[in-house]
């Protein structure tokens, strides 16, 4: 049987060999394609398949940071109930996507006497709930002077 230049371009990319070896494995075969394959395969010559996205660092790092993210919850309540509870990966992405509409939200929250933190999953708070606090003491404080302005008006 005569192999075709068809048949050994097929055969190297499927196997990731060289011209060589993929015509040695159809010759071997009788020109069955799948039977060179699986000779290859046996054979150990076959090149694993390169994973753009597992050599990638900046893969990693996405994937790292998007990890921590999902570890990270923000907590919005009020009077002790819990209004909001979601992960920082999901809350980061729906700033992404309605800015305008999450700032508004974070706006209303506050005037709200809502109660804003970040909670980490072994149930710790996260160093910046100390700043977020002194945000929502300004907003109360500058919320309460206004009511008392326009109470005196």
């Amino acid at each position: 049987m005569s192999i075709t230049i068809e048949q050994i371009d097929l055969l190297r990319k499927r196997a990731d060999v060289g011209y060589k070896e993929a015509k040695e494995a159809l010759e071997r075969c009788n020109g069955d394609i799948v039977e060179a394959l699986s000779y290859l395969e046996d054979e150990n010559k076959i090149k694993p398949e390169k994973d753009v996205f597992k050599d990638s660092s900046f893969i990693k790092k996405i994937k790292s940071i998007i990890s921590k993210g999902n570890k990270i919850r923000i907590v919005i309540s009020r009077n002790e109930k819990t209004i909001l509870n979601l992960p920082l990966t999901l809350a980061v992405v729906f700033t992404v996507i309605a800015f305008p509409a999450v700032i508004a939200a974070v706006v209303i929250a506050l005037i709200a006497n809502c109660r804003i933190r970040f909670h980490k999953d072994s149930g710790e708070e996260c160093s910046i709930n100390h700043k977020i606090g002194k945000v929502t003491s300004t907003v109360n404080n500058a919320k309460d002077k206004i009511v008392e302005d326009f109470k005196n008006a």
